[in-house]
């Protein structure tokens, strides 16, 4: 009898089983191997198996493109680089994988041998779940789990491509995040009755809407982020709405039975009051700073001087003794021989760590793919960070060798983050203002404790900071959220960039000085990063909502943004809507709560160590990532937006 017609539709080498963990360096307990999914009439299989390391081995490359910084010369450069840094960057990079064409031969029978043992080919009908491993320095693993409970050996990707296997396992089923174990993927068939089961108990459409739905949801994992099962959110009112607006069902309707659902709230129309005018201060003088400076050298009534940093700024002479202060570097308490202290400790272990990579042989480094990876980041990155400032223009600049060497050694102070792209340009702005390298790479690990969530794999914090952004926007602007709504532009992405990196490409450099300070206080509210995002989408308001603008357009205009727009009056703007929404009676609870109007229950005690409050929580909405971003080729920017791949078109993955 033929066999079923086959494709492979993902093939992926580099896929190592370990068959036993206590000798994971151990070479004969790694097993080299090649996973596929094989498209067949009837069925798709997911299917590794070994191969021999001496055979015909298809090499695995990544070209990696970064956009050029000067105008006018090449959209970009390709460099082939065989280190995958342990995270897939999908902002900042596009990495494809290219392999030797061979000549068909039927792959869905595994061969006998004596490795074969270990391999497996397993139809997705029979696939129960998949569990990802942690994000961290290790190389990353999959397991597989059968609907008969059977857990398939791990699957080591030592040379990067779970994210896209799991793309390519979400075109055949629904890879939904387990509510007990965030790193747990449950399966479901497109069909799903169990997932359609789960929407029908929670009342939110009409009983024939629910595989519509489900279908709707799961084709866009980055929308279905934002929301997840405990909030509507502009993705919902979009997938709930039905294919003929006139049957549209009312909002008010769809929250019918949801009262006792624990964290639900329905966001509706709030009546704000007037917005009020806010007139920004003259900035902290240094007479003005001295004023909080006791005999000692403490800093008094500290409340009282964050409030004018806010309401003003620092002059700049300032500037270098102050950031010491807001970025945890100085205590606020201390006195001034307690600073001089710190700064001998805080010396001696910098060039400690320092000496750790510097003192890396040549030969050394051969064998260590993770620290030449970020090496080899790192110098791109610094190559084309603020190079039209006079401090770091020209190429022998000694400020380019410090702005490289505190990212190598924050790699050594920070081995589960290790360096990636953005974060020079949250450092470039200190080194300027502190002019010392010590002193600059504390203030920098300062600044990380605020935002190290937003440069994890997983992007978890991005995608909770864009979705508390959309729900505070649909409570101060609902018309704009609809009209954005409308182009497919809801989950803002647009923004993406301005919250990873702090609007550090937004305004001018002495801007962002300013800019950074105020937030730095911390007032007037958790969160005010969002505000000053909701800031910048009211001053575009009229130009938006006024065009025949499409996504495409919409992204272009908000990139067109950069260094067109006054600090002063965003943060004008920013402190008014808050402002606005601190007098509303109204305001429903999950807005107070993110902008800490509200008081929170201290948690239970932890045996863990207590870390220091970071304006950017991590999410607590766990969903695929499994979004590709690309690039456009604008001068001095390397992070930027652009529009997803059309869903409608399909790429085949195969060789």
């Amino acid at each position: 009898m033929e066999s079923d017609a086959y494709k492979i539709v993902f093939e992926k080498h580099g896929v190592f089983l370990h068959t036993s963990a206590k000798r994971q360096n151990d070479q004969d307990s790694m097993i080299p191997g090649v996973i596929r999914l094989i498209e067949k009439t009837s069925d798709v299989l997911l299917q590794w198996i070994p191969i021999e390391e001496d055979g015909d081995m298809t090499q695995i490359h990544y070209t990696k493109k970064f956009v050029q910084e000067s105008p006018g010369t090449a959209a970009c450069r390709a460099e082939e680089d065989m280190f995958d840094p342990g995270y897939e960057p999908d902002w900042a990079v596009i990495s494809t994988v290219g392999t030797k064409v061979r000549p068909q031969e039927d792959l869905t029978a595994v061969k006998p041998g004596n490795r074969e043992k270990w391999a497996f080919s397993l139809s997705l009908s029979e696939l129960k779940s998949v569990r990802k491993s942690k994000p961290g320095l290790s190389w990353s693993y999959l397991i597989f789990i059968t609907k008969e409970g059977v857990s398939l050996q791990a699957l080591h990707f030592h040379q990067g491509g779970t994210k896209a296997l799991l793309k390519a396992l979400r075109k055949y089923v629904i890879l939904a995040v387990s509510p007990k174990d965030s790193r747990l993927f449950l399966v479901y068939p497109h069909d799903s009755h169990a997932l359609s089961h789960s929407f029908d108990e929670l009342q939110m459409f009409d009983d024939d809407g629910s595989s519509d739905l489900v279908s709707r949801f799961f084709q866009d994992p980055y929308s279905a982020t934002f929301g997840g099962f405990s909030k509507v959110t502009s993705f919902f009112r979009g997938a709930l709405r039905h294919q003929d607006a006139h049957h549209q069902r009312p909002l008010s309707e769809m929250a019918i039975g949801l009262e006792d659902e624990p964290g639900f709230e329905v966001i509706s129309c709030v009546e704000l009051g007037e917005r009020p005018v806010i007139q920004r201060q003259a900035p902290v003088s240094e007479q003005e700073w001295e004023s909080y400076i006791n005999s000692e050298g403490q800093v008094m009534n500290v409340d009282g001087l964050k409030k004018r940093i806010f309401s003003g700024g620092l002059c700049p002479g300032l500037r270098k003794d102050a950031w010491k202060y807001l970025l945890g570097y100085y205590p606020w308490d201390s006195t001034a021989e307690d600073r001089k202290s710190l700064v001998r400790r805080k010396t001696d272990e910098y060039f400690r760590m320092k000496l750790q990579w510097k003192s890396v042989s040549d030969d050394q480094e051969k064998r260590n793919s993770l620290l030449r990876g970020y090496r080899s980041l790192i110098e791109r990155d610094v190559s084309r960070t603020d190079r039209n400032n006079k401090f770091y223009e020209g190429n022998d600049n000694p400020g380019l060798c410090l702005l490289n060497d505190a990212l190598m050694t924050y790699c050594m102070f920070n081995f589960d983050l290790g360096y990636v792209q953005g974060m020079s340009d949250l450092l470039s702005p200190i080194l300027y203002v502190m002019q010392n390298e010590v002193d600059a790479f504390w203030c920098f690990t300062g600044f990380m404790e605020m935002v190290h969530h937003n440069f994890e794999e997983s992007q978890e914090s991005m995608k909770r900071q864009l979705s508390q952004l959309n729900l505070l926007l649909r409570v101060l602007d609902s018309a704009l959220c609809d009209f954005l709504d409308s182009k497919e532009s809801g989950n803002l992405s647009c923004c993406f960039r301005w919250l990873l990196i702090w609007f550090k490409r937004e305004f001018s450099f002495q801007d962002i000085l300013l800019l950074w300070e105020v937030l730095w206080t911390g007032l007037p509210c958790p969160n005010f990063h969002l505000l000053v995002a909701c800031g910048i989408l009211d001053s575009e308001r009229e130009a938006l909502m006024n065009s025949d603008y499409g996504f495409n357009e919409i992204l272009k205009h908000i990139n067109e943004l950069t260094m067109k727009m006054s600090v002063e009056d965003i943060l004008c703007r920013a402190e008014a809507l808050n402002q606005q929404l601190a007098h509303c009676q109204e305001l429903p609870f999950n807005i107070k709560e993110l902008l800490g109007m509200v008081d929170v229950k201290s948690p239970a005690p932890s045996t863990d160590t207590a870390s220091p409050p970071q304006p950017l929580s991590p999410s607590q909405v766990h969903e695929l990532d499994l979004t590709d971003s690309v690039s456009p080729s604008q001068p001095d920017s390397s992070i930027e937006i652009l529009p997803t791949e059309d869903t409608t078109t399909s790429q085949s993955l195969s060789p």
